[in-house]
């Protein structure tokens, strides 16, 4: 018996960037619930909200002051409720964002962590005494500089692996865990189906948060290998599940960078004991660049090759054991069309996109779809450090480009084209007036400067266009029980070849034969297809058999 999460498609909306509502440039949730119908009309059945709590917005939402306090950007706990209220009526579910590795430092656990060391809060945070008139240790944060700050008032330093204004939680500390748990089941018991963890597996720090490896050119070491899957991790998620999910029927994803597939099954086991899925990085990792000081920051383009092997490894090894979330966008990757696929040409945009669409959504586990996504909104492209408004971005370029001349500013603009944060956050495109439709003021975030080309009123009145594509998929996926357990093989032949990628989902009654053209070129590929299988979706308006067409796909029904 499938559980009811493993039914459904997902639909993220990053609040800022969705729909403003008063005019102050900032999207809010009386513009998210103007625009359910939109939603529903796609046919998901979730909706995952990026965080609306209080917060300073240091890290756009993601350092949270008030967990049970809605951020006055996005309105206040009656829009909420009206929110929750008409998605339940439209039968959609609200999945909320946990941020739960760390607070922002203006919360009152912090603040008062922060005023001595005999507070009953201070063990709710991880404070150390320096080393040698230094840092505790040689960590560095993952928003660039040390991972720890030293405070004048107390003569300590606290870890903060984001932000300094974003301070670890100390999950060693009962007190801590079990605030999170009522804060959980006070938001459970309003009505929220589920929650997205952020970055939940580094809630486990190792025992004496020892020193850990880094390169010669390096100021600091990644403190990843050690903080990601820690020793009391699944404790912790299994108490949670205890104190929180099971008492609720909800659908929990973490996000687990650095998670392996061995790791994966034990958090997503489909005995339900810890959460039902994780999103994992590889197949989002594979463009990295070569030079390891520079991280994600590149123009590389993944090979078909690496993609199919690294979406073959998450489906066969969790098949059966654990449950995969599937995705290509999210507020912090790229647009997909413009990383994966081609958006070079209008011609080339809808069909990549359509393309990728059948990639992803045929595969077994849960999908994903970011707000725009379903249009074939691309990267933004901006030209100028101005333009960018990302925190992770505008401190990765003056590290690389200012502080360690790894990079020309020419070469890191292009790589930010390609890669920074700011590419999934510009304003949801609506149509083709002033700000796409998106505000009546000045957009907190510049507007993709295709807008007019690209928009969803454009896209509604095209019955060819990638939403109506986005939206048969879904349906299919609703109706076709093999889409959702079936088992998932590549097509023996396929496993090598550079351009096509072709693989079968199969249950005791149907075959799907899924065939995919990565490339811009026309193709010729044999495959054992019955003579009585029809075609049950393509990207094209007819079949030319064996010739495959730029970026064709067709899925084959037998």
């Amino acid at each position: 018996m499938n559980k009811w999460w493993q039914n459904a498609v997902v639909y993220q909306v990053y609040p800022a960037s969705y729909q403003d509502s008063n005019g102050d440039g900032i999207g809010d949730l009386p513009g998210i619930t103007k625009r359910l119908d939109y939603i529903k009309k796609l046919g998901v059945d979730i909706v995952w909200l990026s965080p609306i709590y209080k917060s300073p917005q240091v890290d756009n939402g993601y350092d949270i002051s008030d967990y049970k306090a809605i951020n006055p950007d996005f309105g206040n706990m009656e829009d909420f409720d009206n929110l929750l209220s008409k998605a339940h009526k439209l039968g959609l579910k609200i999945m909320m964002d946990l941020v739960v590795n760390h607070t922002s430092d203006e919360h009152k656990w912090f603040q008062k962590s922060r005023k001595g060391k005999d507070n009953p809060y201070r063990d709710y945070y991880i404070w150390r005494d320096g080393k040698d008139g230094k840092a505790p240790n040689n960590w560095g944060s993952f928003f660039t500089g040390p991972a720890w700050k030293y405070d004048e008032q107390t003569g300590q330093y606290y870890l903060h692996l984001f932000a300094p204004q974003q301070p670890d939680l100390n999950w060693e500390n009962k007190n801590v865990r079990h605030s999170v748990y009522d804060m959980m089941n006070w938001w459970a018991d309003k009505g929220v189906d589920g929650f997205r963890m952020d970055v939940i597996n580094y809630i486990s720090k190792p025992e004496g948060l020892p020193d850990v490896k880094k390169a010669p050119d390096e100021l600091y070491g990644n403190p990843e290998p050690v903080v990601a899957n820690g020793h009391r991790i699944h404790e912790f998620l299994q108490e949670m599940n205890q104190n929180v999910m099971s008492k609720h029927k909800m659908v929990t994803v973490g996000e687990a960078p650095a998670v392996t597939t061995d790791e994966a099954q034990k958090y997503s086991n489909l005995n339900g004991k810890e959460l039902d899925m994780v999103f994992q990085f590889e197949h989002v990792g594979l463009d990295s660049n070569s030079n390891p000081a520079l991280g994600r920051w590149s123009d590389k383009k993944t090979s078909l090759t690496d993609l199919r092997e690294n979406l073959t490894k998450w489906q066969t090894t969790l098949a059966g054991k654990a449950w995969n979330s599937l995705y290509w966008n999210n507020h912090d990757q790229p647009r997909v069309v413009s990383r994966f696929g081609d958006d070079s040409t209008e011609e080339k945009r809808v069909l990549s996109a359509k393309m990728l669409a059948t990639m992803l959504h045929f595969q077994q586990g849960t999908p994903f779809v970011f707000e725009g996504e379903e249009i074939g909104m691309t990267n933004a492209y901006f030209d100028k450090l101005s333009d960018y408004v990302d925190l992770d971005s505008i401190n990765a370029y003056h590290q690389i480009v200012d502080e360690q001349h790894l990079l020309d500013g020419k070469t890191m603009l292009k790589y930010m084209g390609m890669h920074s944060r700011d590419n999934a956050r510009t304003p949801m495109q609506w149509d083709d007036s002033n700000n796409a439709g998106f505000s009546d003021g000045t957009p907190w975030e510049h507007v993709n400067k295709q807008y007019k080309e690209i928009n969803v009123k454009k896209a509604l009145d095209d019955p060819n266009s990638i939403f109506y594509y986005y939206q048969k998929i879904i349906k299919l996926r609703h109706e076709l029980p093999v889409m959702v357990d079936g088992s998932y093989a590549l097509v023996k032949d396929n496993q090598d070849d550079p351009d096509v990628y072709a693989y079968t989902r199969k249950d005791d009654d149907t075959t799907l034969l899924v065939v995919l053209n990565y490339t811009d070129k026309k193709l010729e590929r044999h495959y054992d297809v019955p003579e009585d299988a029809k075609i049950l979706i393509s990207n094209y308006a007819d079949s030319q058999g064996n010739i495959l067409r730029p970026y064709e796909a067709k899925v084959y029904q037998f």
